[in-house]
Formats: structure tokens, C-alpha cells, sequence
């Protein structure tokens, strides 16, 4: 999801696409089902690399992985991300508003899946596809449905958020609550999408993200 960003980011931005068990070259590995093990892993992972400016940005369930990241990494290196970017996916803070999906049959968990994406319909149907998937999926759900939020100190990085106008499970509310997660500056903006807004929006999501980094990036 993240690699075509490349041919749209200046040489002075670094793109590093954390890469969970269960996906891509680590599809022989068990997915993890709940956060507190994704960020006990990445902290150490990440750190030796985290020598000079960094952001992160993170997508529906990969918002709250970069939120407590930030966390962590606060509390047990000092270190801040110049900037926490967050995209459709609830403030923490906020009761999940939609039912647990994850125990559901799998052609039910599709639907639903569907649902949550208007050009994923052709591809759920792909029998194949979706037995190599599946269980990645209803670990991200466990995942999300799991999370409990512990009230932690405001974040002391901005925090921008994003959200497709269309998206059925995340609202402008969800999004306006992370303003409560940071001490610093905080945005919002709606793409024209639903759920996966980021696939159809990419050129002015980036140019928004770079634009926060600083402003000259959006020229290159």
C-alpha cells in the first residue's frame, strides 16, 4: 500500500514501511493479535534508526500502533516524532463504535469487509485470495477490538489527522476527539473516499503530509 508513495516523496524524505508477521515476505509468521506484543517489538526494532528527524503516519488500525509507538518511545528512549499522522481510525480514547467483527463466518467477515471498502467487492470473492488473507484480517480485528486504551500525558508531537467523507465506520467526530492526544499543534482533513480513501487520494494526502513536514517539500 505504501511503496507506490515513493515516486511521489522528494529525496529528503525517507520512506520505511514497517512490514507486521503474516504479511508479504513474513507470511509464514503468525500475525499478532493484540498491540501491547506489535509495540514491544517495534520500539527496540526501530530505535537504532531513529537518529535523526522521523514522523509517523499510520492507517486505520495502524494509527493506534503509531500512537502508542510514540509513546513508547517517549518514555523509554526520550525520543519524539516531529510529527504523529493518523488516518481513519478513532481517537483511542473513544468506545469502539462498531461491533466486534473478527469471530464472524467468513463469508459474513467479507461482507462486512466490503462494506468498509466500495472497490474491494471483485477481490473478496476471489476464494484463493481470501484464504491467504483471512487470517491476517481477523488478527487486525482481534487487535482492534482487544485495544484498551490506558490514559496516558497529552503527545508532545502535532498530530494531523485524516478520513474519506464516505467512510461508514470512522466519522468526523472520531477524528476531531485525537485533538484530547497531543499538547501541540492538531489538523484535520476529509478526502473525497470511504474507508481506503488513501488509495484513490494519494497525490494531495501527500502533498498535505509534506506540507506539515515543511512546506518547501510541496514544491519538488
Amino acid at each position: 500500500m505504501y511503496y507506490p508513495w515513493l515516486e511521489h516523496l522528494p529525496t529528503e524524505v525517507e520512506l520505511c514501511a514497517v512490514q507486521l508477521p503474516g504479511r508479504e515476505h513474513r507470511m509464514n509468521e503468525r500475525p499478532l493479535s493484540h498491540l501491547s506484543p506489535v509495540i514491544d517489538a517495534l520500539a527496540p526494532a526501530l530505535f537504532p534508526y531513529l537518529n535523526k528527524p522521523f514522523a509517523f503516519f499510520g492507517h486505520s488500525m495502524g494509527a493506534w500502533i503509531g500512537f502508542e509507538l510514540a509513546h513508547a518511545l517517549h518514555q523509554r528512549y526520550a525520543l519524539t516524532p516531529l510529527q504523529l499522522f493518523v488516518s481513519a481510525q478513532p481517537a483511542p480514547q473513544l468506545p469502539n463504535p462498531e461491533p466486534p467483527l473478527s469471530h464472524l463466518p467468513d463469508a459474513e467477515f467479507a461482507r462486512e469487509l466490503s462494506r468498509l471498502n466500495e472497490a474491494s467487492s471483485s477481490l473478496l470473492q476471489n476464494v484463493e485470495l481470501m484464504r491467504l488473507v483471512l487470517p491476517v484480517l481477523r488478527a487486525d480485528f482481534t487487535l482492534v477490538e482487544t485495544y484498551q486504551y490506558m490514559a496516558k500525558a497529552p503527545l508532545l508531537c502535532p498530530i494531523a489527522t485524516f478520513g474519506g467523507d464516505r467512510d461508514p465506520t470512522v466519522h468526523f467526530e472520531h477524528l476531531d476527539a485525537w485533538r484530547k492526544q497531543t499538547s501541540n499543534a492538531f489538523s484535520l482533513t476529509l478526502f473525497e473516499g470511504d474507508h481506503f480513501y488513501i488509495q484513490t487520494q494519494r497525490a494531495g494526502l501527500l502533498q498535505t503530509l509534506l506540507h506539515a513536514l515543511h512546506p518547501s517539500l510541496c514544491t519538488r
